[in-house]
C-alpha cells in the first residue's frame, strides 16, 4: 500500500524536476546544419551576418526585390518557429519572392550558423537587430517593413511590433502564452511555478498599434485554433483573421490562392485590412 502512494508521488516529483531543468529543450529545438540554400530554388539572395550583443552574430538571408513591380516598397522580416533553421523556411522565402517583396529570414542565436545560445530575451533582441539591419543597411523606413511571425516566431514578432513602427504585423499559427501552452501539455503540473519562459503574447498584442493579420488552422494539432482567435480578439483595429487548413507543420496552404491573395493584399494595402 505504501508503494501505491509513494510511486505516483515520486513520478510527479521526477516529472516536475525534469520539466524545470530541461524545459529549454521543449521550447527551443535548433538545428545547426543547413538543409538547403536559396540558390537551389533559383532565388537570388545575400548571405549575411548581423552583430548582436556580446560580440555574437546571427546568420540571415536577404532576398532583394529585383522586379519592376509598381507596388509600394515593402520588406518582410520573417521570424520562424522553434525548430530547425532558416533553411527549412525556403518555401516561405519562395512565396515572398513570388509576391515581389524583399525579405529577410534570420536565425535566432543557437540556430543554424548563428552564434550563441537560444533564449527568450535573446530571440527578442535578435529580431530587433534584424529589423534595424533592414533600416540601416537597406534603407527601408520602419513603415515599409511588415513583421511576419510563425508559431513561436509569432510571439517574437508581437514583441517586436510593440517596440517599433512598422507597415503591419502578420501572426501565423501562434499561441497566447508559454504558460497556456505548458498547461495544455502538462495539465497536472504547477506550470506557473516552473516556467522560465513567458512569451506573453496575450498581454502584449493589445499594445501593438499597427494593422494586423492573424492566420490559423482549426486542424492545428500543436497550437489550438482558439489561441489564434484570442490573439485576434485582443488586438486593436484594423485587424483581420484568415482561416487556413492543415496541421501545424503542414504547408500546403502556401499554394492556396486565397492565402496568397490575403497575404499579398495585407503586405501592399497601405490602408490595412478591415475587421470581420
Amino acid at each position: 500500500m505504501l508503494w501505491l502512494v509513494l510511486l505516483p508521488v515520486a513520478l510527479f516529483v521526477a516529472l516536475t524536476a525534469y520539466l524545470y531543468f530541461y524545459q529549454k529543450s521543449f521550447v527551443f529545438l535548433p538545428v545547426k546544419e543547413l538543409a538547403a540554400s536559396p540558390d537551389q530554388l533559383g532565388l537570388g539572395y545575400e548571405d549575411i551576418f548581423i552583430d548582436v550583443a556580446s560580440g555574437e552574430r546571427i546568420h540571415a538571408w536577404y532576398f532583394p526585390n529585383n522586379t519592376t513591380s509598381h507596388e509600394p516598397e515593402r520588406a518582410v522580416l520573417f521570424c520562424h518557429g522553434n525548430a530547425g533553421n532558416i533553411s527549412h523556411r525556403l518555401p516561405t522565402a519562395q512565396l515572398l519572392a513570388e509576391l515581389n517583396v524583399a525579405a529577410l529570414l534570420f536565425d535566432y542565436r543557437g540556430y543554424g550558423r548563428s552564434d550563441g545560445r537560444a533564449g527568450e530575451t535573446e530571440a527578442y533582441a535578435d529580431a530587433r537587430a534584424a529589423f534595424d539591419w533592414l533600416v540601416n543597411e537597406k534603407g527601408f523606413a520602419p513603415e515599409e517593413i511588415v513583421i511576419f511571425g510563425r508559431s513561436l516566431g509569432g510571439a517574437v514578432a508581437i514583441e517586436l511590433a510593440t517596440q517599433v513602427k512598422c507597415a503591419g504585423l502578420l501572426v501565423e499559427s501562434s499561441f497566447t502564452s508559454a504558460l497556456e501552452m505548458g498547461r495544455k501539455a502538462f495539465p497536472i503540473l504547477p506550470i506557473g511555478l516552473l516556467l522560465k519562459y513567458k512569451f506573453e503574447s496575450d498581454e502584449r498584442i493589445g499594445k501593438v498599434a499597427c494593422r494586423a493579420l492573424f492566420v490559423h488552422s482549426p486542424q492545428d494539432d500543436i497550437i489550438p485554433f482558439e489561441m489564434g482567435r484570442v490573439l485576434y480578439d485582443r488586438a486593436v483595429e484594423p485587424k483581420q483573421f484568415f482561416e487556413i487548413s492543415g496541421r501545424h507543420n503542414e504547408r500546403e496552404y502556401l499554394a492556396d490562392p486565397g492565402y496568397i491573395q490575403t497575404v499579398r493584399s495585407f503586405i501592399y494595402d497601405a490602408s490595412g485590412p478591415h475587421s470581420e
